[in-house]
């Protein structure tokens, strides 16, 4: 049969399939009860408000005609409007992650919140609070939450605009004739200026200032004890901002959700808005169409658990392929359904990374260490576990590397490329807007993460606090893991890298050997015996795969795969690593350099 025709059946399959299926009851999960995954749903309880995925006005639809997962403003509104129509409930914790809201938005997700019932606790968790999302927790919730390695972006308001008349004119030697009716519009501006005009400047700024007063009236009413300029004078760590009243604790989402427990006295939490909802008849079909389409996750009693390339919150490699890399929701699925699965006797991860987002690296390390709390957790080092991919491997009750592997680099990095010079040469001027008109300060603190403007001195050494921040969370992360004092970690820190055998010397690493004696080890340490099963987690076996890929010719090829020259090839490797510069991560623990050993 050629592939077009069998891929085409495999569809049809599918589909009639998970028609069939939808109806069914799924089946039934092992492991203890957790939010949104089933089990006893009676007694008291905190509701989880997932806003992970942001507050869309309208949802898409997505594959099959499907709901989207995100909750969109409206579902959120008519949720909190039907609170107390839940007995049962004691209180909500809404998980933000790292959502990214528009602020008029943000004020009202933050006014929809404060209308909860005062009686009923509302707790915030981010795993990362910028400008807008510190605005939502600061409007609408009693207790906020970030994790030791998130904290708060607060850097004040500020917008950006770019001016080509000069690239137009006199660069392309375009005639630029534009009318307007309105002193004050200013739409034109950019194709027939190379800089605002008063009466533009005007407008834009004193809008910029209100929206800061309001934005800032909201932030101080609800966290009267950070002070006047907190707000406007980040980014800042979990600590630093805890220590200014801009947070109220520092924690994993996990802990945060058994702290709200404790608090009101409730046995249970449920996912009752956003992915993974109860009730929402989601979750069984989703099971049906991963069974179908290649995602399965069949148990053994020791299961591998592959994390190479970049390590990225949400993904997105190089190739633009968001299952490309280490992405933390990914990975983090599948560690949790590992924790949870009683079938599971232990776990094996194989490292080979060289780290990424040291958020997404911490949050991993949180999860791999609960993990390990429950099973034995055995890690094997591939061709290297460096910097975030350390910080992952640190989690190991034993930490397995052959003698060449590439072991440490413990250390952050970050940084921008700012090209306003760049573009002046070729005749585009960017102009910063701050709220906080004619303060030098605010206008450098507002766009720090802009790709226009370089850093000031101020803010560099602000960017460098939060790095210090990062990198002895660090090292205490590895000393924890390890079981050793945090200063023999630091004696191998600092960004210095070793071979597996000078790492296992220095107490980096256990043993030296590979995947196979990683697995043995396993098994020995969950009292199995030799001939027990091994699954992969994650490894795509569904029906379409297996009537599609007869000879893996319709797969999409991995960039580390691709056939490309050699002097391409080798950045590949670095580029990955700093990708996540690109998605808004200000530190990393990352290799500074592409390293490829031949």
């Amino acid at each position: 049969m050629k592939p077009f025709a069998r891929r085409g059946l495999a569809i049809a399959v599918a589909l009639l399939t998970v028609a069939a299926l939808g109806g069914c009851e799924g089946r039934r999960r092992t492991g203890p009860p957790s939010a949104g995954s089933g089990g006893e749903r009676t007694g008291p309880s905190i509701a989880i408000v997932d806003l992970t995925e942001g507050v869309p006005e309208q949802g898409s639809s997505g594959w099959l005609g499907l709901s989207a997962r995100a909750t969109t403003l409206q579902d959120l509104a008519e949720y909190v409007e039907g609170l107390h129509r839940d007995k049962n409930l004691r209180g909500i914790l809404v998980r933000l992650g790292t959502a990214r809201i528009g602020l008029a938005r943000a004020h009202e997700v933050g006014a929809i919140l404060a209308t909860v019932d005062p009686q009923l606790p509302v707790w915030c968790h981010a795993d990362d609070y910028d400008n807008a999302t510190l605005y939502v927790a600061s409007l609408g919730c009693r207790r906020v939450w970030t994790p030791p390695a998130g904290g708060v972006d607060a850097v004040g308001l500020a917008a950006q605009t770019l001016y080509f008349h000069k690239l137009l004119a006199d660069e392309l030697g375009l005639d630029v004739d534009f009318l307007q009716v309105g002193k004050f519009k200013g739409a034109e501006e950019p194709f027939t200026r190379d800089g605002p005009s008063p009466e533009a400047r005007a407008s834009l700024e004193a809008t910029l200032s209100d929206l800061r007063l309001r934005w800032l009236a909201g932030i101080r009413a609800g966290r009267p004890s950070a002070g006047e300029s907190a707000p406007e004078d980040g980014p800042y760590s979990a600590e630093q901002s805890k220590t200014l009243g801009l947070i109220d604790d520092v924690g994993y989402f996990d802990e945060a959700r058994d702290a709200l427990e404790r608090a009101t006295g409730a046995r249970r939490s449920e996912v009752q808005l956003g992915p993974g909802a109860v009730g929402g008849g989601g979750g069984d079909l989703a099971d049906a169409v991963r069974a179908v389409i290649g995602e399965s996750f069949a148990s053994a009693p020791v299961m591998l658990v592959r994390a190479t390339g970049a390590i990225t919150l949400e993904g997105g490699g190089i190739s633009g392929d968001s299952s490309s890399g280490i992405v933390q929701r990914k990975l983090a699925r599948v560690l949790s359904r590992l924790e949870n699965d009683d079938e599971v006797k232990a776990v094996v991860l194989r490292i080979d990374s060289p780290g990424g987002s040291a958020l997404a690296s911490d949050l991993l390390w949180h999860q791999l260490m609960t993990l390990r709390a429950r099973k034995p957790l055995v890690v094997s080092v591939g061709d290297m576990a460096a910097s975030g991919g350390y910080y992952m491997a640190s989690t190991g009750a034993a930490i397995f590397a052959d003698e060449t592997s590439i072991v440490g680099s413990i250390g952050v990095v970050g940084g921008k490329i700012a090209a306003n010079r760049a573009l002046e040469k070729i005749g585009i001027h960017a102009q910063t807007f701050p709220a906080k008109a004619g303060d030098a300060r605010a206008e450098a603190r507002a766009a720090y993460e802009s790709l226009l403007l370089p850093w000031d001195d101020a803010t560099r050494e602000r960017v460098l606090a939060t790095m210090q921040g990062v990198y002895q969370l660090f090292l205490a992360r590895v000393a924890e893991g390890r079981g050793i004092p945090v200063e023999r970690v630091a004696a191998s820190a600092e960004g210095r890298i070793f071979s597996g055998q000078a790492a296992r010397e220095r107490g980096l690493v256990d043993v030296i050997g590979g995947l196979r004696e990683a697995i043995e080890r396993a098994k020995t340490m969950a009292g199995l015996p030799a001939d027990a099963g091994v699954g992969i987690a994650g490894e795509s076996t569904g029906w379409i795969q297996a009537l599609v890929d007869d000879d893996g010719s319709q797969s999409r090829t991995p960039w580390s795969e691709l056939k490309l020259p050699q002097a391409a090839a080798d950045v590949v490797p670095f580029l990955t690593s700093v990708l996540p510069l690109a998605k808004r991560e200000d530190v990393l623990c990352a290799l500074p350099f592409a390293l490829t050993v031949r």
